[in-house]
């Protein structure tokens, strides 16, 4: 009796699966939506607007003009006038060398000077010859040639308006010719040079604006103007230099300073999306976007991105105007999953 009523139960039991089982595949999957539920999302729409197209480079701040100064002979230093940080003027004077040979070059000029006068007048009378004038005049002028020349490596002189910033010798030292005496720097203005991508090359012309910034002034912006663009590219590198000049005119900027230069190469009409919206690809460096279909599902598109803008992103390839992306809600979405979109 104990078999017969165990045969009867697993044959029940048989027939209960069996039953289950010839439920339709719509019928099953609508019991496993009922069961699960839908990915929850945040929505927005994206557009295409107008967005700069820039590039910062680095660089490093330098003089306009760097000048050193020194005499063109050996000689003894008898006065040195200023010293390192000092800012002088062009035609300053800013140390001597011994006066000996220039005294000696200046009596010389003055003896021929007297002599060229006093031949001159005999010429002009008639008691001289022409060739004897030639002469003298030729010394008078060799002389004053001589005198000029000692003067200017005598009494050194600034040859522009100027900062100080290097000095070799002291007061009594030789100069030896080895280094000169001084070193006198422009920084008003102050230049810059920037490599540049030959890929831009026909997308900066002189007198364009650029911004730079430094670490010696966080926050603060500096604007110059592109002075020169080098006619030739690096085979190399392949860019091109091109100079820019700041007026400096409050002297902030300092040669050796290091900067960065952000140049604009005009705008481009593209789409901008929510950072929150990008997501980074585990193991790679590819970005993705997952974009909302008309049909509740979503697609895992690939995005190229341009600039980052904030709290946004320019989106250079694979997203387009108008399109609906998920900016919240992204972990738990694959390519093609049904989403529930928060209200």
């Amino acid at each position: 009796m104990k078999t017969v009523f165990k045969t009867l139960l697993f044959a029940g039991a048989l027939g209960l699966v069996a039953g289950c089982g010839n439920g339709s595949e719509s019928e099953k999957t609508a019991v496993k939506q009922h069961v699960e539920e839908l990915p929850s999302v945040s929505v927005t729409t994206v557009h295409a607007r107008p967005v700069d197209q820039t590039s910062t480079y680095s660089s490093t701040v330098e003089a306009y003009v760097k000048n050193n100064i020194a005499p063109q002979t050996v000689g003894r230093i008898q006065k040195i006038n200023v010293e390192v940080g000092d800012f002088v003027k062009a035609g300053q004077v800013v140390a001597e060398i011994d006066k000996v040979n220039l005294q000696q070059a200046e009596l010389q000029l003055k003896n021929n000077e007297i002599e060229y006068q006093r031949l001159k007048g005999l010429y002009d009378a008639g008691g001289l010859s022409k060739s004897d004038l030639d002469a003298i005049e030729l010394a008078y002028n060799v002389s004053k040639t001589t005198y000029e020349n000692l003067l200017e490596n005598t009494v050194l002189r600034s040859p522009i308006d100027g900062v100080i910033t290097a000095r070799n010798y002291d007061k009594g030292d030789m100069f030896s010719m080895g280094q000169p005496i001084y070193t006198v720097e422009k920084i008003v203005p102050v230049k810059l040079y920037v490599g540049i991508s030959e890929s831009d090359y026909t997308k900066i012309k002189k007198g364009d604006t650029v911004e730079i910034t430094v670490d010696a002034f966080p926050g603060k912006t500096f604007y110059g103007k592109v002075n020169r663009l080098n006619p030739t590219i690096d085979a190399a590198t392949h860019t091109f230099d091109v100079e820019v000049v700041v007026d400096n005119n409050y002297r902030s900027l300092r040669p050796g300073m290091y900067a960065r230069v952000t140049v604009k190469f005009g705008t481009s009409n593209n789409v901008v999306v929510p950072d929150v919206a990008v997501v980074k690809q585990t193991g790679s460096g590819e970005r993705f976007i997952y974009v909302l279909n008309e049909d509740g599902t979503v697609s895992y598109t690939n995005v190229k991105i341009g600039r980052r803008m904030g709290a946004e992103y320019e989106i250079l390839e694979g997203i387009v105007d108008g399109a609906t992306i998920v900016t919240s809600g992204q972990a738990r979405l694959k390519d093609g999953i049904k989403v529930s979109v928060d209200k």
